[in-house]
């Protein structure tokens, strides 16, 4: 399938996502930081999350007290600080395009897919939270656009439902593990190749734990799509950043992406051309 001027699937190169999410703070400038980041890494594309707070934080949740960087306030006040409004995603936009990448977002809510599919941007992403909300997928795929559904903290039975809300057509299903970060003994990589069987669609991966050979495994394992949150310095406030990639790790993982590609090659069992002088000189009989 075609994500925008990207095609995605078997035979093709992974598509790497850096997940910027919330990892801007509510700074347009470090958002635009992590985007330069990502393209000197050699990432596809860059991906953040659009939220409206007052439709997606519980009511429960809303006057909560938190400790943040904008002092004691309300989970409420934090969830609407950390959002960037039209003008932020304008200079986004901007600044992927004069860097050449692509970029999309994960959108919790209606209003804020009506907000995002402004930008014309090639896909949008459903985020594992939201996989059980009938009506959010049905106006995502209204947008016309392809669509990437992570699966993470869902049932079979869940992702089933949400796949025939969908339909299969122009969709990636992404395996996760919705800890932050996850323990490798939960990541249960395989499950990508239960997904391929079982939906008959490109399948990728969408990694939180804290290492780089679990996400280049599951290019071994077929995946055509990896994701992973990126971060300036994993010290930084904020709920994502321990489980995010620093710079220098998002390079290594798509040095290794790109490397496990090389390596996997055909199936075809053939004497390759460096093999040929080694024959002459140890095999007896030929």
């Amino acid at each position: 399938m075609r994500l925008g001027d990207r095609v995605v699937g078997d035979g093709q190169p992974c598509m790497v996502v850096a997940e910027i999410g919330i990892n801007h703070n509510g700074d347009v400038e470090i958002a635009k930081r992590l985007i330069d980041v990502a393209a000197g890494a050699g990432c596809d594309a860059v991906k953040f999350q659009k939220r409206t707070p007052l439709i997606c934080v519980p009511e429960a949740q809303r006057g909560v007290m938190r400790e943040t960087p904008w002092g004691y306030i309300t989970y409420l006040e934090y969830k609407e600080r950390v959002e960037l409004d039209t003008a932020a995603y304008e200079e986004i936009d901007r600044s992927c395009r004069s860097r050449g990448i692509r970029w999309f977002a994960s959108c919790w809510d209606e209003p804020s897919v009506d907000f995002i599919d402004r930008f014309d941007v090639p896909c949008f992403k459903i985020a594992s939270a939201s996989l059980t909300d009938d009506d959010l997928l049905k106006r995502t795929r209204a947008t016309g656009k392809p669509i990437i559904l992570s699966t993470g903290m869902s049932t079979l039975d869940q992702v089933d439902h949400a796949v025939d809300v969908l339909g299969k057509e122009n969709l990636v299903i992404l395996h996760a593990v919705s800890t932050y970060p996850a323990r490798y003994e939960d990541l249960n990589l395989r499950v990508i190749r239960t997904l391929r069987e079982r939906y008959g669609v490109p399948v990728g991966y969408s990694g939180h734990e804290t290492g780089l050979a679990s996400s280049v495994a599951a290019v071994a394992l077929g995946a055509c799509v990896v994701e992973r949150h990126v971060t300036l310095d994993r010290s930084m406030w904020g709920s994502d950043h321990a489980a995010s990639l620093e710079p220098n790790g998002l390079t290594r993982l798509i040095r290794d992406i790109r490397l496990v590609e090389t390596s996997l090659g055909t199936a075809e069992k053939r004497v390759v051309d460096g093999e040929l002088p080694i024959i002459e000189r140890l095999r007896l009989r030929q």
